[in-house]
């Protein structure tokens, strides 16, 4: 891992339009589906938190357990941003039985090479009628550098994303692929940068930037792009999903009764 590559992704979680308009997304749906039906604070467990931005949003609506893998970001969390966290992973989670109100995971299990352990996890730790709320990127034909420096193990589609949490008693109250308005930009951006790269023999270089980068010339190109994306909470509030994207949503509940509440 690079040196600065923490203190790097710290300020792209706060100032790059992408992060920004995704954080806002993510918490006006949390408090249209999870917070409106909670009269009481969350006991929330935040996996995988990067550089703690998502922790800082979620503290609002409750008390926040923080759990991230790596062991040199958390070093930096507890040093540099003074933010308590717990070393450990999504497959093993070091938590009692039904002890959260609500689990959140914000692009991480493709992180995870064996995700349905990683979906047991999140079962097991949940208290009955408790949510999960997770983000996932979309479409292997997406795949790019991004993935290969974040150690990603796939992308996802809907239905294969579904499958992950079939056999569980996690049934979705709602699920959309999201980044919608951009996506036709992104993928001729993605398959340009990989046929340049194959021509030009380019390897792939550890940046904590790295898929940020692009759209991200000025600052007038970027006022316009966060506001496209966050656009897309306009439709989402109004439980209208998205035919496709550039990543996936879900928020789920866990039920016995196995009955979805779409």
């Amino acid at each position: 891992m690079e040196k600065n590559y923490h203190k790097a992704y710290y300020h792209l979680e706060r100032s790059h339009w992408w992060f920004k308009a995704r954080l806002e997304i993510l918490e006006s749906l949390l408090k249209k589906k999870i917070i409106k039906s909670n009269l009481s604070n969350l006991n929330i467990l935040n996996a995988g938190i990067a550089t703690g931005a998502t922790t800082t949003m979620l503290e609002k609506y409750g008390n926040v357990t923080s759990l991230e893998y790596d062991k040199d970001c958390c070093d930096f969390l507890k040093d540099v941003v003074k933010m308590d966290v717990v070393n450990g992973s999504l497959t093993e989670l070091p938590f009692e039985d039904a002890c959260f109100d609500l689990v959140c995971a914000f692009d991480v299990i493709e992180h995870i090479e064996d995700d349905k352990l990683a979906a047991k996890e999140i079962m097991r730790v949940l208290k009955d009628e408790g949510y999960f709320y997770l983000t996932v990127p979309a479409y292997n034909f997406l795949w790019s550098q991004h993935d290969e420096i974040n150690h990603h193990f796939r992308r996802y589609t809907l239905d294969n994303l579904y499958k992950v949490f079939e056999e569980e008693q996690i049934m979705p109250i709602f699920k959309t692929y999201f980044n919608f308005f951009l996506f036709p930009p992104i993928l001729a951006a993605r398959i340009t940068s990989r046929l340049r790269d194959k021509l030009s023999g380019k390897q792939v270089q550890q940046s904590a930037g790295s898929d940020f980068k692009m759209f991200n010339e000025n600052d007038a190109l970027n006022r316009l792009l966060f506001r496209l994306f966050k656009s897309e909470n306009f439709f989402l509030k109004r439980n209208i999903p998205f035919p496709f994207g550039v990543s996936i949503l879900i928020i789920g509940v866990k039920s016995s009764d196995r009955t979805t509440v779409m």
